[in-house]
């Protein structure tokens, strides 16, 4: 990040910037949680444990089961991310597959998930550990390829937020909305869900491949109708079928939330010196409009004196893509409080995805301070350009104000915060004249 070199404190805001973010996510970090969570699973029926794992998250939920777990495991199927997986698993296939639009690894390795549990008798156990990021990554369409990537980027791009994009796509799968847990019967199937939507409802997460569809499809052709979206009759007439409302084999434990990330963040900032102040779990709204009322709360916070202080928000953004730009919904919500906080001294906003991407990119967020905008200009960016543009990446990467962190292991939603250092005292260096009368140098008024 370019910053004045004689500003100590934006070095500082920054390193504590990162150093939250850092420690709050690997507070979050499913191990803990799945380990928690099978403390009340019971293998011992005399049949076969099959292991399905789905999301960005899902190789180390995996692990954590075959720590726990060790030899009841009979055999199993990881799905997550490219890039995330971090290896074999004993006794499980590891696949990796696309996000946010599914790819043929996707269909490859939900297929080889369905074959395997198929034929499962009354004594077995489906033991299925979902996470954020599951939609796309866990999916056997109900029409073509090629029409559910195009179905899907016209939800992504339509600025709808995550619950009604699943409420549409859902109704186009053999495996969403229950009627996974379907395909298990008459297996028992133990849900361990990590959640990354805000209310923690599993229906929404990864579209609930194992939980009954509380949506009906008025909601779904409502959805179409609000973001005027224009779809094929084929996709018209899936969406006016109704979705399993009810599941009788399934047991289902949610862990892990946006709430927790806050709290962890909470109680790093307040380590380093910081009084924090979370002000919401549940932000959902455009991302540069969060992104700009964030950076005015701290740029108030800044004209007060006091002790520092950390505003803490967790949520998912949306982005209304109506440019040509690339970016993310935490990368856009950073460029749109640069903006504000042009020429602001004492105070940064950085906002990241706790899986540790952001949208299509290989960034999970960004930082910007009061020096971030005129960085830019340097570099011959027009910050309000590209945010015009959704132009968010190449906008913080001229000034090295992109965060990477890499695969992080979970995915609970995103981590937003500003850190606000109290104004400092003005020192006045005084001067004297022949008369004895003393003047402030800096202002030459009479004191």
């Amino acid at each position: 990040m370019n910053m004045k070199r004689d500003d100590p404190a934006a070095g500082k805001l920054r390193e504590d910037a990162e150093k939250i973010v850092k420690n709050a996510i690997a507070a979050v970090l499913p191990d803990k949680a799945v380990r928690e969570a099978l403390r009340t699973f019971d293998p011992s029926q005399g049949g076969k444990t099959v292991i399905i794992a789905v999301g960005k998250a899902s190789w180390q939920m995996a692990r954590a089961a075959c720590d726990s777990l060790r030899n009841s495991i009979s055999g199993g199927v990881v799905i997550t991310k490219h890039g995330h997986s971090q290896g074999d698993l004993p006794g499980l296939r590891v696949f990796e597959a696309a996000h946010p639009v599914p790819d043929e690894s996707s269909y490859i390795a939900t297929r080889e998930a369905i074959r395997l549990v198929s034929g499962l008798g009354t004594r077995d156990t489906v033991l299925f550990l979902l996470s954020g990021g599951g939609s796309s990554l866990f999916e056997e369409p109900l029409v073509s390829h090629d029409l559910l990537a195009d179905v899907t980027r016209k939800l992504l791009l339509s600025g709808a937020d995550i619950g009604k994009i699943n409420t549409v796509r859902k109704r186009l799968s053999a495996v969403k909305a229950g009627r996974f847990a379907l395909l298990c019967e008459p297996a028992t199937v133990y849900s361990i869900i990590l959640s990354d939507v805000l209310g923690n409802s599993p229906d929404t997460i990864a579209s609930g491949p194992c939980s009954p569809d509380p949506t009906t499809s008025f909601d779904a052709l409502s959805v179409v109708k609000e973001f005027n979206l224009e779809f094929p009759g084929e996709i018209m007439r899936l969406l006016e079928k109704e979705t399993p409302k009810t599941l009788r084999n399934v047991r289902t434990f949610i862990t892990g939330s946006v709430v927790e990330l806050c709290k962890a963040a909470a109680t790093e900032a307040g380590r380093l010196g910081y009084k924090p102040v979370i002000l919401t779990s549940e932000l959902s709204c455009e991302a540069r409009d969060a992104g700009r009322e964030l950076a005015a709360a701290a740029v108030k916070y800044a004209s007060r004196p006091g002790e520092p202080v950390a505003l803490i928000e967790g949520g998912e953004t949306v982005v209304h893509v109506k440019g040509n730009g690339k970016g993310g919904r935490n990368q856009e919500l950073v460029l749109a409080a640069a903006i504000v906080l042009d020429g602001v001294e004492n105070v940064c906003v950085c906002s990241v995805g706790s899986d540790g991407t952001d949208g299509p990119t290989d960034a999970a967020g960004g930082y910007c301070d009061g020096h971030t905008c005129g960085a830019m200009r340097e570099a011959g960016i027009d910050p309000a350009a590209c945010l015009e543009d959704n132009d968010s990446y190449r906008a913080l990467s001229s000034c090295g104000a992109l965060i990477f962190t890499g695969p992080t292991g979970t995915n609970v939603n995103d981590l937003t915060l500003a850190l606000v250092l109290p104004p400092q005292k003005n020192i006045q260096t005084v001067r004297h004249d022949r008369e004895g009368q003393s003047y402030c140098d800096s202002c030459s008024r009479m004191i």
